[in-house]
């Protein structure tokens, strides 16, 4: 009987460290390899020109300044809700997570709906959007300001509510849909009326 709970137990903490481990890998950055177009994202400089993007409001986003990656800050007001799309272009589940978020901001024109990119590699950040076809707007975050100022954990990708320039509710997953992310934000909304 003891062997057996041993067993038991030496097996769920094998089971736990393999999907931490798992996880720290997904959320590390690439060291080297390449981005769709077989372009080497390793070769890309922190100094590397970036890509031109779609413009930012200036001012930055949920009371945090930041530029806009690859786009003119152009002036303008953020609309009563802002949904914010936190993520890094090193990030996997970022990559499959963008495109739904764009497909979200295009049926949702009442919301504005942009992006933070939590990396100090802007060139890389906006190569990537290019590279996955996502024109959605993104303000670059070389220094985790955005992340830091508004207590977020740390992990990419995360989505972030705001009404009224106030934080409401941050979402730490990946939506693999276009409906599980507006029911996601509906219910921030809702429990925050």
């Amino acid at each position: 009987m003891k062997k057996t709970v041993w067993a038991s137990v030496i097996g769920a903490i094998v089971v736990a460290c393999a999907l931490v481990a798992g996880a720290l890998f997904l959320l590390r950055p690439a060291e080297t390899g390449e981005v769709d177009g077989g372009e080497d994202v390793a070769s890309r400089s922190e100094e590397a020109p970036v890509a031109e993007r779609p413009d930012c409001v200036a001012g930055g986003v949920g009371g945090v300044e930041l530029p806009c990656l690859g786009g003119a800050e152009v002036p303008g007001e953020h609309k009563p809700v802002t949904v914010v799309n936190v993520w890094a272009w090193w990030c996997e589940p970022c990559r499959a997570e963008l495109p739904v978020l764009e497909r979200y901001a295009d049926n949702h024109p009442d919301y504005d709906v942009v992006g933070v990119h939590a990396d100090a590699n802007a060139a890389n950040g906006a190569a990537f959007l290019n590279d996955i076809g996502v024109e959605l707007s993104s303000y670059q975050d070389d220094s985790n300001a955005f992340a830091g100022t508004l207590g977020l954990p740390g992990v990419v990708p995360i989505t972030v509510v705001f009404r009224d320039g106030q934080k409401i509710g941050a979402l730490a997953k990946a939506f693999e849909t276009e409906e599980e992310l507006a029911r996601a934000v509906e219910e921030v909304l809702a429990g925050n009326a």
